[in-house]
């Protein structure tokens, strides 16, 4: 391979897509937005495109460098400088910069100085010379496996005592970027109808083996026309066999409890066929507005969006009032970092327990919102046994009438009989973790 050309253009374009991915999410919207305002054409999206998400993926090492640059963490420098060095980082210290290239990055002090301060400009231009000599010194295993898979340390050697020698094939899983898969919305068209809108504009696709309404589309492609009419919806497989599993019936009453953006929402009203009633909790105010778009976007017309905490859905609605509850739990999403690489490096070990604290109160809920007899779907997208395995343990010895309905198709098994997990490195999604509990 040559060496790497950037135009200044391409290089703000770079800046920008990473300082907005610190305000936007998911990062691929902070992307599409600056790399529109920069007219980022066809041919180059790709090359940029691999260099933006290979800064997501790199973050924790790219800041741990500027640290030992500038003596500070990067978090308390400029925004723009801060996303201005990430760039210059990941160029001089992980490629093979041209010299046009490197003499258009001593550039971006101009730009840099227009965008914040003069001075912020002209400390960029006086650190740069650093950044470009850059040499690492790795003088440990964990250092070098931190390097190689670009994963906190502590979350390699977990994977490691899951799945032993798999763990290496999940994290580089896990730096493999995922095609865009979306859910055909049955309420509005056919599968069959969404295949020749993509068969016509030369798109290539292929149709998942599990949800039989799920594509992948494999070539860069916006789906944008598509999702506006309401034909599809963006979702991955793993969350989609959710609410297969939980297959809510027509004229049923169902609780979603974290339901925000609205995917997993929609696909029970669809399987409803709209005949029943959804609510749908979160607390979020900007999500519940995105999903509220959503469902009326795809026809559903039995949800009711109700802004409350999870935790007092049992008081809002009262108890033994629901036929089904879905529970896709706050999690510390590990299971989605091929989705959204920079997550990685926000990963915290002493986090874990606050989680699984709100995990189980939400379980709780759950169940007394549950008439005998219905059934709870706890699912998460992380890997972890302790927001898993555990706390679904935990909760059938606290509850001597709930009974784990045995789950073994599409996935493999879980860690604890009858429960079931998508691993990205065996089935091509994102980790998830599903059991179903039935109210005897």
């Amino acid at each position: 391979m040559g060496k790497l050309k950037l135009s200044d253009r391409q290089l703000y374009a770079l800046i920008e897509a990473v300082k907005l991915g610190e305000e936007v999410k998911p990062s691929q919207a902070a992307k599409r937005e600056a790399f529109s305002k920069y007219r980022v054409k066809n041919w180059e999206n790709s090359k940029l495109t691999g260099i933006f998400y290979s800064i997501q993926r790199r973050l924790g090492l790219i800041d741990e460098i500027i640290e030992e640059l500038v003596g500070v963490s990067p978090l308390i420098l400029d925004p723009w400088l801060r996303a201005t060095l990430r760039v210059a980082v990941e160029i001089a210290v992980f490629r093979d910069p041209s010299e046009k290239t490197r003499g258009h990055l001593r550039g971006v002090a101009h730009f840099l100085s227009k965008k914040t301060h003069p001075y912020v400009g002209y400390y960029y231009y006086d650190l740069l010379p650093r950044v470009l000599d850059y040499i690492p010194v790795i003088n440990s295993k964990e250092q070098k496996l931190k390097w190689d898979y670009l994963f906190p340390e502590w979350f390699i050697t977990r994977m490691h005592s899951l799945i032993g020698n798999e763990a290496e094939e999940l994290l580089k899983a896990l730096n493999e970027t995922l095609p865009i898969s979306i859910r055909v919305n049955r309420l509005k068209t056919s599968v069959e109808a969404v295949e020749s809108y993509l068969h016509g504009k030369g798109i290539r696709f292929e149709r998942s083996e599990r949800v039989d309404t799920l594509i992948r589309i494999l070539d860069a492609f916006n789906p944008e026309w598509l999702l506006n009419k309401g034909w599809a919806i963006t979702q991955e497989e793993a969350p989609a066999i959710a609410s297969l599993i939980l297959s809510p019936k027509p004229g049923e009453t169902i609780v979603d409890l974290a339901a925000a953006p609205g995917g997993k929402t929609a696909h029970m009203a669809e399987l409803m066929n709209n005949k029943g009633k959804i609510y749908a909790f979160d607390i979020d105010k900007a999500r519940i507005r995105r999903m509220k778009e959503v469902l009326k976007r795809t026809g559903v017309k039995i949800a009711e969006t109700i802004k409350s905490d999870g935790r007092a859905a049992p008081e809002v609605l009262g108890k033994e009032t629901a036929d089904r509850v879905m529970l896709d739990a706050p999690c510390t999403s590990d299971g989605t970092i091929a989705k959204n690489p920079e997550l990685r490096w926000r990963l915290r070990e002493k986090n874990i327990p606050k989680i699984v604290a709100l995990q189980k109160e939400l379980i709780e809920s759950a169940w007394k919102l549950l008439k005998p007899g219905g059934k709870l779907l706890y699912s998460t997208c992380s890997m972890l046994p302790e927001e898993n395995e555990e706390v679904v343990g935990w909760f059938l010895r606290k509850h001597k009438n709930a009974k784990l309905i045995p789950l073994d198709d599409p996935y493999s098994k879980g860690f604890l009989e009858g429960t079931m997990r998508a691993w990205p490195h065996r089935h091509g999604t994102i980790g998830f973790f599903y059991a179903l509990i039935e109210k005897r």
